[in-house]
């Protein structure tokens, strides 16, 4: 393998024909440079699609009541209904998958009515009555004081987290937002925090324009009763959501008097549905490169291959003579496998190294542009990892032995005698 004189030999070979030797290497080069940024590519896409999740529970499903479809119990078709706290209460109870649950009110959104106050300044913002559980369930930065908890849940206090949005249009630069007081519907409520959001996932309206208030508080100070607007649930490890999302619509249904098979009077969302979808999406994608690169690069093998058969068809006679002089067969084959893959491995390494160095030149650039997928980018850094570069190594390897073999078999089936007669 580091017999000095057959390198010099696969030096002087390679040498000998310069032009045939790089528009051979080209297509290598080119195969393994286009797989690199292709996967790079497509790792930015998907880097870009799960960035706008953030660490939103993947396992969780939303439910809502809508109007009903079909008469059941005396009740006729049509019907408005809704959730109770009640409700709540029998899921827990009845669904051991569920892993969180979280209920929620939201009265008002930010549907142009102003419905905030400050001072003199009047807003339209998404107000929601929360329990401390939801932030499991979709977790907010919280930029200063603190999120809701079970004691304000449980004094009903009259306490509020705003988003970052109604800082900025509510308060001065210079003002510190934390124990203030803003109006919302008429009733005082003391700010005791500022969130933003971590994800782009938006239940219920924009999260930098959401006011968090304390569940209990909003039930009771605008009248709402025991009424629930939708609830939030996760399920357990190893339980498909889906699962807990069916037990909790047959529940809800069976305690509302609505019937079972009337799907239009739930409205659900499954975030692991469309989680797994998006998973697939891009499996898929990545499949299809692959399929696409490798391809490319077989294509440039083949070019490899030829150019190898050309060359040992016009060394018939040099190779003759090493046969006659007691060169074995594998000596010969060894020799044009060497050659080939020595062409393959450097053509590659430079299509890899200029790949993997072009995306991270286009990842620099896209972060010194102020990078975020909060600015609706479509890629997000795009790169290959380590393990698919060596992944490339070992193809680019076994191409160049492969492109080889076929030529180096051919070589040695000529017989030293004819080899020698060979012009």
């Amino acid at each position: 393998m580091f017999d000095r004189d057959r390198w010099q030999e696969v030096y002087q070979t390679l040498k000998s024909n310069k032009l045939r030797t790089f528009l051979t290497a080209f297509g290598v080069f080119w195969g393994i440079f286009m797989l690199m940024v292709m996967l790079g590519a497509g790792k930015g896409l998907q880097n870009a699609a799960f960035d706008g999740l953030g660490d939103f529970a993947t396992n969780s499903a939303f439910i809502f009541a809508r109007q009903t479809s079909i008469p059941y119990k005396g009740f006729p078709r049509g019907r408005f209904w809704e959730f109770h706290t009640s409700d709540m209460k029998a899921l827990e109870e009845n669904i051991p998958e569920i892993d969180v649950l979280a209920p929620r009110l939201q009265p008002w959104g930010g549907n142009g009515s102003n419905n905030v106050v400050r001072g003199i300044k009047t807003a339209s913002y998404y107000i929601s009555g929360d329990y401390p559980s939801f932030s499991k369930i979709d977790p907010v930065s919280l930029m200063q004081g603190r999120f809701i908890n079970d004691i304000d849940v449980l004094e009903k206090r009259k306490v509020a987290v705003i988003g970052i949005r109604v800082r900025q249009e509510l308060f001065k630069p210079d003002e510190n937002p934390i124990g203030q007081y803003i109006r919302i519907q008429g009733v005082y409520f003391q700010v005791v925090g500022v969130h933003e959001p971590k994800n782009k996932v938006n239940i219920g309206g924009e999260k930098d324009q959401t006011i968090y208030l304390p569940f209990s508080t909003v039930q009771v100070v605008y009248n709402l009763g025991d009424v629930v607007h939708y609830i939030m649930v996760t399920a357990k490890k190893n339980i498909p959501v889906s699962i807990v999302e069916k037990k909790c619509i047959a529940l809800l249904a069976a305690r509302n008097g609505v019937a079972p098979e009337d799907e239009q009077a739930f409205g659900h969302y499954n975030l692991e549905e469309q989680f797994n979808k998006m998973n697939g999406l891009f499996a898929g994608i990545q499949g299809l490169i692959w399929i696409v690169g490798i391809g490319t690069l077989i294509a440039g093998v083949i070019g490899v291959s030829n150019i190898m058969l050309i060359i040992v068809k016009e060394r018939t006679k040099e190779i003759g003579i090493q046969r006659a002089i007691g060169a074995s067969p594998w000596r010969v084959i060894s020799q044009v496998i060497t050659e080939s893959v020595v062409l393959t491995s450097i053509a590659g390494t430079f299509g890899l190294m200029l790949g993997v160095l072009l995306l991270e030149s286009l990842n620099k650039a896209l972060n010194s542009a102020g990078g975020s997928n909060s600015d609706g980018m479509m890629f997000m850094n795009p790169g290959v990892s380590f393990h698919i570069a060596i992944l490339a190594l070992v193809i680019l390897v076994l191409s160049g032995i492969i492109a080889g073999l076929i030529p180096a078999r051919k070589a040695v089936r000529v017989k030293p005698i004819d080899a020698l007669r060979y012009e």
